[in-house]
């Protein structure tokens, strides 16, 4: 049977003539297609527009003349995608001074033309997968195939996770949306089911069935907005800090003592005696806390020029019976040019009780290229390039997540800035914490890299079920529940603070289980599916 025959095609020319008819404007149209597409991240959120675009990107792939013209075309949807999303990190360039800060608006275009890859290779599989075109078959290769592509972007040269097209799915502050999903598929999958509910969209726009669309469009519109109902709390109290420091405050030791005594005075314990969990944000604490530098390295943060003096005023300020969670940084000391210096730092959170003993504490795993370390030194730093944020030494990768026991304070899970992007890769399953914390410093993330963050820390707590709770140096601070929901927040360049019971955990979630092999057997269905429909549709 012909191709075109097939009921699950359909010809060209229906529904959508300027994709179909103007083959030479397809380059064009995917650059446009990856431009929409991207306005249904944060804090845009014109999800609707973006699924219509990575619908019209299907469409256009699956009309390509052969699996090369696919990957071309899907490159170039993925470089303008990519673009726009990650604009924020043109504002980084901002906030340095060994390199200009124009060259960051160079650096988003060039790392797109490198993620672009991604799409490609789905766009890639899915027309090598299925041969006939437009069709049920070749949406759900496409979805198969981007399922890969996604989790290939999370670990591939280190990864990075940012944006997966699932986030276009995530409902606003109070409620879930279509994420109620990802405790049973994980984000990478859930990313599937929104290009398979893309290139549905599209396919009802090619066969004009509008009554359709207008049911499609609206059990859309339903599970995004349906309300998530009150949710349970533990009885664990939580004060989460938000103190509002600026990126020029944090670095400059003329504003150390202010920034303590900002964050101390936010952090008051207005109940004593009852135990709590008081969170400060990456960044906010110059001291180091722990002994055996040498002294001049004490000497350079502080006044205090003591670790142990540092650490019972940090146990001051919370109160007896509770514990402060805070972002710190810990240096490896070695031997070089004959004496003992840093060699090398970890980006840290520590424990600290009231009687400022350090419990307990957790190094970064998960380190941000040119920001906590310059890859290919050697050859990088001669040229003039330098880390985005001040130091001459690297920051040294932790082990891995895992689970600190507090005892009263609960078992804490921690993830540092950026590693909680990484879908799968934020809890030890060895050991499951009651909550995770997630400090960071989003002062350099411009105005759309804290809600983006926001977004995906919510996503986290819904694969795994366990709340989220995030202090930040300039916002967006958050209290988020094991379904993703936003109990509190501090909006973005507002000091202030959360007082809260951390939310409830749920039971494990399959994902918390099996992580990103359950995302991969749902692309095996996605594929397997696209290929049986493949065939049927030529038998």
């Amino acid at each position: 049977m012909h191709a075109a025959a097939s009921p699950d095609l359909l010809p060209a020319g229906r529904g959508l003539p300027l994709l179909d008819r103007q083959p030479r404007l397809a380059w064009l149209w995917a650059l446009g297609l990856g431009l929409i597409s991207a306005t249904g991240f944060q804090p845009l959120g014109l999800w609707p527009l973006a699924l219509l675009a990575a619908g019209g990107a299907i469409m256009l792939t699956a009309r390509a003349s052969g699996w090369r013209q696919a990957g071309w075309l899907g490159w170039l949807f993925g470089v303008a995608h990519f673009t726009l999303s990650n604009n924020w990190i043109a504002t980084a360039f901002t906030h340095q001074s060994e390199m200009p800060a124009v060259l960051g608006w160079a650096a988003v275009p060039l790392l797109a033309l490198y993620l672009a890859v991604y799409p490609a290779l789905a766009a890639m599989a899915a027309r090598a997968l299925v041969t006939g075109g437009p069709g049920r078959a070749h949406v759900l290769a496409f979805a198969g195939a981007w399922i890969v592509a996604e989790w290939l972007r999370g670990w591939v040269f280190t990864g990075y996770a940012w944006n997966p097209f699932a986030m276009v799915l995530l409902g606003p502050f109070d409620r879930p949306g279509w994420a109620v999903l990802a405790p049973w598929m994980g984000t990478y999958a859930l990313s599937g089911v929104a290009m398979a509910a893309a290139g549905a969209l599209l396919l009802l726009v090619r066969a004009r069935r509008w009554g359709r669309l207008a049911l499609a469009a609206a059990l859309l519109a339903v599970g995004m907005y349906w309300p998530a109902g009150p949710g349970a709390d533990s009885d664990l109290r939580v004060t989460v800090v938000q103190p509002d420091l600026r990126q020029d405050r944090l670095n400059n030791p003329r504003f150390y003592e202010d920034n303590f005594l900002t964050l101390a005075g936010l952090s008051q314990d207005r109940d004593p005696g009852t135990p709590r969990i008081v969170l400060w944000p990456e960044s906010g604490m110059v001291d180091y806390l722990r002994p055996g530098y040498p002294q001049r390295y004490y000497d350079a943060t502080t006044a205090l020029a003591n670790p142990l003096y540092a650490r019972r005023r940090l146990g001051a300020v919370v109160g007896e019976g509770s514990a402060l969670l805070t972002g710190a940084v810990d240096l490896e000391i070695g031997e070089a040019d004959g004496m003992l210096r840093a060699v090398g730092a970890r980006n840290a959170v520590t424990v600290v009780s009231a009687d400022g003993r350090i419990v307990d504490g957790y190094a970064k795993a998960h380190l941000v290229p040119y920001g906590e370390y310059l890859p290919f030194r050697e050859l990088l730093e001669p040229i003039g390039l330098s880390r985005l944020v001040p130091g001459a030494i690297d920051f040294w990768p932790g082990p891995g997540p895992r689970t600190l026991d507090l005892g009263a304070q609960g078992q804490a899970g921690v993830q540092i800035c950026y590693e909680i992007v990484f879908s799968g890769q934020v809890t030890d399953r060895g050991a499951r914490a009651d909550y995770i914390f997630n400090p960071s410093n989003d002062g350099w993330f411009g105005a759309f890299g804290p809600p983006q963050h926001l977004a995906q820390a919510r996503m986290r707590a819904v694969e795994e079920g366990l709340p989220v709770l995030r202090s930040t140096t300039t916002g967006i601070s958050a209290v988020i529940d094991a379904r993703g929901v936003v109990r509190d927040y501090l909006p973005s360049h507002q000091a202030g603070r959360i007082d809260a019971f951390v939310p409830a955990v749920a039971p494990p979630t399959p994902f918390s289980r099996l992580g990103n092999a359950l995302a991969l057997c749902w692309a095996v269905i996605f594929l397997g599916a696209g290929l049986v429909a493949s065939r049927r549709g030529q038998g």
